[in-house]
């Protein structure tokens, strides 16, 4: 697990354990790429309970996209929830090395929901975001490719 924060600036326990604060779990999906799109945020408590689980539709877009939506849509969650300490993890390396400025933003699209995203990120001193592997983020995955399929499976209700 890789952590946007640096090993001094990381604030101890919130990687990989609950009893730090909010454990935000994030995934995009899109049946084609653009094509239906859904995202997926699962809040974790404290004591490992659900707090929230979030399946929604998008419309039409990119993977990629799908994966900003669902980091603007947790980092939108997380404002009213608390002030502690939340670890937001995803499996995506594009949205994770692109935040932590290691990855240029290229695509016209992308720039317009990574300058959001870290402008809400900056609002939020105690957030930090991880990358994990696929198999870490199983929950969210599911709930993003839910609203993406019954998009597909109820068409007249997709809209770009």
């Amino acid at each position: 697990m890789r952590s946007l924060r640096s090993d001094s600036d990381r604030r101890p326990g919130i990687a990989g354990t609950r009893t730090a604060g909010l454990l935000v779990q994030i995934d995009g999906s899109s049946l084609g790429n653009p094509g239906p799109a859904g995202i997926g945020v699962r809040i974790v408590g404290p004591d490992g309970s659900v707090v929230k689980e979030l399946s929604r539709f998008i419309g039409i877009r990119t993977n990629n996209q799908a994966e900003y939506e669902g980091l603007l849509c947790a980092l939108a969650e997380i404002r009213g929830l608390t002030t502690g300490l939340v670890a937001i993890r995803t499996d995506s390396e594009l949205l994770y090395y692109q935040m932590a400025g290691r990855y240029k933003v290229k695509n016209p699209g992308l720039k317009v929901l990574h300058a959001k995203a870290r402008e809400l990120a900056a609002a939020l001193p105690n957030v930090s975001i991880e990358l994990v592997r696929r198999e870490e983020n199983k929950e969210t995955d599911k709930l993003a490719k839910a609203a993406a399929q019954a998009a597909r499976r109820h068409p007249h209700h997709v809209q770009g």
